[in-house]
């Protein structure tokens, strides 16, 4: 399948603000595009790219005061397949984790581990540890969260998710990632385009998605508790401990959004 794929995040600056953009498709899929996302802004500036520790592209740039946009527009090409799955992989003792994956099983900002710990071992320690374990945790998430976009809030943690039960697709992953750590299950948070390819309409407008990859048997795999079933058209931007890892931008400065859109369009 062809995917049209791209964002406009359009802002009113009272001074010239250093921005950092977080918008374009991540390296491990950059060679699925047929035409590159570049980043475009609106007045034109002087744009600096790098990788980040978690090796996420990131631009940096200084917007200036006024009317400033930011924009990508991409094609990209994917097998149409769902996300893959394995319900028979296994789970690490933690003392055999490969080094790099240790820094996912620790608290961060928004998985606050020290508050769900003990919750976590009561809801699941008897479950099958491995893929059932953490199917287990994202079947509880779904079930017990209630998505709604005008409960968003830039400050939720998962404990609070947990305790208020409601929110949208970050706070989803969020928790099941909290949750994962717990049970020694190192956890990170995704954040990208998710199609609405093969969805029964009608169809929510499009916006960026978060989920989650957890470690087992060996390597990485995808959960989405929020919708918690297999989806095609899932391309990943950037990864990180949780949500703070991974702003789509971050201004530094006074700013309105003043026009958000995004668009995953299927091509023939």
């Amino acid at each position: 399948m062809r995917l049209r794929i791209g964002c406009r995040l359009r802002y009113q600056l009272t001074q010239p603000t250093p921005l950092i953009a977080m918008l374009n498709v991540h390296y491990s899929r950059f060679g699925d595009l047929e035409r590159a996302d570049y980043l475009v802004t609106q007045p034109s500036v002087p744009l600096e790219s790098y990788r980040d520790g978690f090796g996420n592209w990131c631009t940096r740039m200084v917007a200036p005061a006024g009317d400033f946009t930011l924009s990508t527009d991409g094609i990209f090409r994917d097998t149409g397949l769902p996300d893959p799955s394995a319900t028979e992989a296994a789970q690490h003792a933690v003392q055999d984790l490969p080094f790099e994956t240790l820094v996912y099983l620790l608290g961060s900002r928004y998985c606050d581990t020290d508050l769900l710990s003990e919750e976590a071992w009561r809801r699941f320690e008897n479950t099958p540890p491995g893929w059932a374990r953490v199917q287990a945790i994202c079947d509880f998430v779904h079930r017990h969260v209630r998505f709604d976009y005008m409960q968003a809030s830039a400050t939720r943690t998962a404990s609070e998710t947990l305790a208020g039960r409601q929110g949208v697709c970050r706070d989803f992953s969020h928790l099941a990632i909290a949750f994962c750590r717990c049970m020694n299950i190192p956890a990170r948070y995704c954040t990208g385009y998710l199609s609405e390819f093969g969805q029964p309409e009608p169809h929510a407008p499009d916006d960026f998605a978060a989920w989650m990859e957890v470690f087992l048997g060996g390597r990485w795999w995808v959960f989405d508790p929020r919708n918690n079933s297999p989806r095609m058209g899932r391309i990943l931007i950037a990864r990180g401990r949780d949500a703070a890892d991974v702003p789509l931008t971050q201004t530094f400065g006074p700013n309105t959004l003043t026009q958000f859109n995004v668009w995953t369009d299927e091509l023939t």
